[in-house]
């Protein structure tokens, strides 16, 4: 594995020292994505900018905490649009319907976390699910990240009935489509062997060439990896 994002974790808060000092330790070969809210000072999103952060997320799960502050959201996304971020978005897939137009005028790039957390029990013609076909079609500012099997399968380990959603999502915008490891899988039923979860790649894309976009290309692309 020659490159890697780091996401911060929510435990540490808005404190982002973790991540930004395992950038550093890397030489350059690692990313991440910040935890931030709108009392960030300008030195201090400059520092995470310059120390290789290329986004920041929000988490709209109820059972981890409060939706984030409306306000709150809208000022952070204005301050990082001059940095060129991206957001990164945990909803539950209920709420996917309720959040589309609030996405699509977004002035930023946004990944969408867990494939929605969609049900897999609920097949591929849940309103959830079709709605984020719908942004992936419409708004290509849409990322979505085909990781979280483990989440959004019904029948449990290896989570092969998760395929087809991913499937699906790989086919409808091959170039915003990322793969991620969610280690180390805070709050699931049951820890996940993270083989298995590697191993569902090549079902649900087969094709080299996407899976050259999904694990290399692609988030190279989004997190502005230098050639």
């Amino acid at each position: 594995m020659g490159r890697a994002v780091i996401v911060n974790a929510s435990v540490h808060g808005t404190d982002n020292r973790v991540a930004l000092d395992a950038i550093a330790a890397s030489g350059g070969a690692y990313r991440a994505v910040a935890n931030i809210d709108d009392t960030i000072t300008e030195a201090g999103l400059r520092e995470l900018h310059e120390g290789g952060f290329r986004g920041c997320r929000f988490n709209f799960v109820r059972h981890l905490g409060d939706v984030p502050d409306k306000s709150v959201f809208d000022r952070v996304v204005k301050r990082i649009t001059p940095l060129g971020w991206h957001v990164d978005l945990h909803f539950d897939a209920i709420d996917l319907p309720v959040y589309a137009e609030m996405l699509v005028r977004l002035p930023v790039n946004y990944t969408i976390d867990h494939m929605g957390r969609v049900k897999a029990a609920d097949g591929l013609d849940q309103l959830p699910f079709k709605t984020l076909i719908e942004l992936m079609q419409r708004d290509k500012k849409c990322w979505v990240k085909v990781c979280g099997c483990e989440r959004v399968s019904s029948a449990g380990p290896p989570f092969t009935d998760a395929v087809p959603f991913a499937r699906r999502i790989v086919e409808t915008a091959p170039d915003r489509v990322i793969w991620g490891t969610d280690w180390p899988h805070p709050n699931v039923m049951a820890m996940p062997n993270d083989g298995d979860l590697v191993d569902l790649v090549p079902l649900f894309a087969p094709e080299p060439e996407l899976q050259q976009k999904i694990l290399v290309t692609n988030p190279a692309r989004l997190f502005e990896f230098d050639d």
